[in-house]
């Protein structure tokens, strides 16, 4: 098996450094880096002996090329015209076809592949090969239940004494992270079980000293580089971001300082997203800048007074909704193989279909009867879990809505709806309109 770990990494160099070269060294600095002095220079060549050329008063008569001067024939002179010239033909040693290499070699190669990256658009946007050509598999943190089984195994395996408390504290630093548990699991296991192995896994509160960050720079016209950001909240200035865009309405009241401000933060987001893009991570230093002193500056004779930063709303509700959306994100993966449609236009509106379909199935009236067994045909062809379908009813998973979906279908007037309606069965060929043969008739 063929493993190449952050291919994503391999880019190429920059469009502006393509096809060139580092310029020659001149002659002239060739033989001063050489040999320093001109004395050194006469006494290595020979020069001003019986029968050699005149010695070189200073630097300033050297010629600028070797040329055909009586010198270039002698023997150490020769020799470093040779190394002159050599120093001109550098191998070029940087990062140029990596992708195409790896390209080629997803075409062509009869061995398994496999290709580990942080985002797959760098990839994806270079051939088409890399979206049609390979499976993707996308790994997520793992829930807490999972990763606390993974480090009790662990630890019971190594033979470590590990306190109970210390477990849960390590489950809830990691956030998902297995690697991360796995590290804080080796800090803390020669510790004594007990309030030791616990006080080194305390839990910190990010959010208090990001608040407090936050305060500092929309109350104060400093600026504040990356490192000293990393230093004291230990976090990117994308997290700082939501931050000052919460906080920052509250702060200045007026119009004419908000504008200023937004204009600010704009720019700053703009930064944070080439460099997400392009994997240039040294704008987050200017990004950092442009979110502390430049939001401070716009709106340091704000009027109004200080008010205490709350937490973004928008980290809020994306974390209220974190399941709901796992949830969506699930049927869609299901639905759209299902009923041979992409996931995008399933966003775009087949979705709000099966959402309002499901919606009406909700009921238990007659006339509801086809909604529910289109439904169940939907559940049966997509192989729905509870949880989807209560997630597509909009309606509590152990609720009865759930239940009777997952029911035999009803008999109505208008047919009764089954899986081998969604899933399109092959009954043969349909009927030709009146006056119209069928290709098989034409022998």
């Amino acid at each position: 098996m063929i493993l190449l770990d952050e291919a994503d990494c391999l880019t190429g160099r920059a469009s502006g450094d393509r096809g060139t070269s580092p310029p020659p060294i001149p002659w002239k600095e060739f033989l001063q880096r050489r040999y320093g002095t001109i004395s050194a220079l006469n006494r290595t060549w020979g020069l001003g002996a019986a029968g050699s050329p005149p010695e070189f008063e200073s630097w300033e008569v050297v010629p600028r090329f070797p040329g055909r001067q009586r010198w270039t024939a002698l023997p150490e002179a020769t020799k470093d015209i040779a190394d002159w010239r050599a120093t001109d033909r550098k191998v070029d040693l940087s990062d140029r076809g990596g992708l195409g290499a790896i390209a080629r070699l997803v075409k062509e190669t009869h061995q398994p592949l496999v290709l580990t990256v942080n985002d797959d658009t760098t990839l994806t946007r270079y051939s088409p090969i890399f979206r049609s050509g390979v499976a993707r598999i996308r790994f997520q943190p793992l829930a807490d239940l999972e990763l606390k089984t993974h480090v009790v195994r662990i630890a019971r395996r190594e033979g470590f004494s590990i306190d109970a408390r210390a477990i849960d504290a390590i489950v809830a630093r990691s956030h998902g992270d297995l690697r991360g548990a796995l590290n804080d699991l080796d800090a803390i296991w020669p510790l004594p079980p007990g309030p030791a192995q616990v006080s080194v896994l305390g839990p910190r509160d990010r959010s208090s000293e990001l608040a407090e960050l936050a305060a500092e720079a929309l109350a104060s016209a400093r600026y504040y580089r990356n490192v000293e950001i990393q230093e004291r909240v230990d976090a990117t200035p994308e997290d700082l971001a939501p931050w000052i865009e919460e906080n920052l309405p509250r702060v200045a009241v007026d119009r004419e300082h908000r504008s200023a401000a937004f204009a600010h933060l704009a720019y700053a987001d703009l930064l944070l997203a080439r460099a997400r893009r392009h994997r240039v991570f040294g704008l987050w230093s200017s990004a950092s800048e442009i979110l502390t002193g430049g939001v401070g500056l716009a709106v340091r004779d704000r009027p109004g007074r200080p008010v205490e930063p709350i937490f973004p709303l928008f980290l809020g509700a994306m974390g209220r909704t974190k399941a709901a959306r796992a949830l969506r994100e699930q049927s869609l993966g299901k639905l759209g193989p299902a009923g041979h449609i992409s996931r995008q236009k399933l966003r775009e509106g087949a979705f709000d279909f099966f959402e309002e379909a499901f919606a009406r199935a909700r009921g238990v009236d007659r006339a509801g009867a086809p909604w529910r067994n289109l439904a169940r045909s939907v559940i049966a062809g997509a192989e729905l879990v509870p949880e989807e379908v209560a997630y597509l009813c909009d309606v509590e998973p152990g609720s009865e809505v759930v239940d009777r979906l997952f029911e035999p279908a009803e008999a109505t007037g208008l047919g009764s709806a089954t899986a081998r309606d969604w899933t399109a069965p092959d009954e043969g060929p349909s009927p030709s309109p009146p006056g119209q043969r069928r290709l098989s008739e034409f022998e």
